[in-house]
């Protein structure tokens, strides 16, 4: 992996997480327990910090990234798909960020709720527990999230992440 400091900020990575050797952590990052961090992926914690809950995956080509006023924190057992942009934002434990979708600024995207693919919460926008957000600018169906998918989705990126620790080798 590709972990860089910047000046005192120095990322924090819990032993039991999995940060593929492709993807860049830079700065204030905090990473969880058994959560993983996939290739492609960017978390750029330098103007403000970055915080991912533990059980949480950040799948491949997401950016996570902050402003000095608006820090991005991701909570536990969430999903955040292939893709995603996060930017200064909140994402409560088990919601899901699914693929191409992109959270901007002082959004709030509560527990169980899913952004879904390709849907941009604008800035200050708030999606709440157990909804949908769908659509550019996004808009929210309330009560149409499925919790039990997301939970389905964090179990097996623990176990990618485990697999990848024990068998991920590279040939070249």
């Amino acid at each position: 992996m590709a972990l860089y400091a910047l000046g005192d900020q120095v990322p924090q990575i819990d032993p039991t997480a999995y940060v593929h050797p492709d993807a860049i952590v830079i700065g204030s990052v905090t990473i969880g327990a058994q959560s993983s961090i996939w290739p492609g992926a960017v978390l750029r914690g330098d103007d403000g910090s970055i915080v991912i809950g533990a059980r949480t995956s950040i799948q491949d080509g997401t950016v996570v990234h902050t402003t000095p006023f608006d820090h991005t924190t991701v909570g536990d057992d969430c999903v955040i798909g292939h893709v995603v942009h996060l930017e200064g934002c909140i994402i409560h434990n088990l919601a899901q960020v699914s693929s191409g979708a992109i959270v901007l600024h002082r959004a709030v995207v509560e527990t169980g709720a899913i952004v879904a693919a390709n849907a941009v919460v604008l800035n200050g926008m708030h999606v709440p527990a157990g909804a949908l957000a769908v659509g550019a600018p996004a808009v929210i169906k309330e009560g149409k999230a499925r919790q039990a998918d997301i939970e389905m989705a964090v179990k097996a990126y623990i176990h990618k992440g485990d697999r990848f620790r024990a068998q991920l080798r590279r040939i070249d």
